[in-house]
């Protein structure tokens, strides 16, 4: 499969400027479950911007 990086892009919600797995998926969600947290489309955009990608806080982002 090829990646779409640029398509991505477009709806990619990660407000870390310094992110270099910014667009590609496969390398962001593989690098934050090795780290248990989520990736920054979890999350509601103003959750995202706090930088805690925890289950705990898409728990509490979603009220689940």
């Amino acid at each position: 499969m090829e990646c779409q990086k640029e398509k991505n892009l477009k709806i990619c919600n990660c407000s870390y400027g310094g992110c270099g797995k910014k667009g590609i998926c496969c390398e962001c969600l593989s690098y934050h479950l090795s780290s248990k947290q989520l990736p920054a489309c979890c999350f509601p955009d103003e959750v995202e911007r706090t930088y805690d990608r925890s289950f705990q806080a898409f728990a509490k982002a979603w009220n689940l």
